[in-house]
């Protein structure tokens, strides 16, 4: 195992399949862990109320540590940066994290337009986040993410679980996406100009608005009837539908513009 990495991904899980072949392509070295720390990974499992040293020991410095997982307990944030930072060969390097979230922080209660500054329902999760982002032993930021796609993430694949019933359906009204190859360049934005993010919590989705109706409409012989009758039945003119018929939008603006990007997959054309 080396000693140094750029960056270390604490939880090998979808996210990576995306983000270490674009860091073997971006010539970013890389170290990640798994509980079992089968294959090239380390093993690692994070307990959140342990201060034992030994298991962050074994892990090499990096200049940037991906949290993948959702932690939920409070002060565990703070004792997952405390213990690896120092537990560090080289002290003199401090290290940055990025945690992971979930865009269902935001909800519908009250507004429309949510952005990366809107306030969020304190889950435990965002209590976690909020504790990690106040620590001063290290830069870290927060990237709430919206719905995963992208390799055996198939979105059209949801439509079952998501509207099993024509009632099901006409409580559906937006859903909003990121494609994992986004994720993974989103990253890397973040680790190459980490000063740009610190302090920051960050929305992330495609830029882009879905209507569960539009896609029903399209992906299911039972469904597309089911659309044509609710479309009837509410008076809707043509899919998509407007803005105050969806409820819930995100506005993911703001990252893609300080980093100068722009999403490489949406409108989700590999779906079929």
């Amino acid at each position: 195992m080396t000693d140094s990495v750029d960056i270390l991904i604490l939880g090998a899980g979808w996210t990576s399949t995306f983000l270490i072949p674009l860091c073997d392509e971006s010539k970013v070295t890389w170290a990640a862990t798994t509980r079992s720390g089968s294959g090239s990974t380390i093993q690692f499992e994070f307990q959140p109320n342990s201060d034992d040293a030994a298991p962050y020991r074994l892990l090499p410095d990096a200049k940037t540590v991906l949290i993948s997982f959702p932690i939920t307990v409070a002060g565990a944030s703070a004792r997952l940066v405390s213990m690896y930072t120092s537990t560090r060969k080289n002290t003199g390097a401090v290290p940055a994290f990025i945690q992971l979230g979930t865009t269902s922080i935001w909800d519908k209660s009250g507004s429309i337009f949510y952005d990366r500054n809107s306030p969020i329902n304190l889950t435990g999760r965002a209590s976690a986040e909020i504790e990690l982002l106040a620590l001063s032993i290290a830069p870290t930021t927060v990237l709430n993410l919206a719905g995963l796609w992208g390799g055996q993430r198939v979105v059209r694949n949801w439509l079952g679980r998501v509207a099993p019933t024509k009632e099901a359906l006409k409580n559906k009204g937006s859903v909003h996406l990121i494609h994992g190859l986004d994720v993974a360049r989103a990253l890397l934005a973040v680790h190459a100009e980490f000063d740009k993010a610190a302090g920051q919590r960050w929305l992330l989705t495609d830029g882009r608005v879905y209507d569960w109706w539009d896609l029903a409409s399209a992906w299911g012989a039972d469904t597309a009837v089911w659309v044509r009758e609710l479309m009837q039945e509410e008076n809707v003119r043509v899919l998509p539908r407007n803005t105050e018929a969806l409820g819930r939008i995100l506005d993911s603006r703001d990252f893609w513009y300080e980093f100068g990007l722009s999403p490489l997959k949406a409108r989700l054309e590999t779906e079929g």
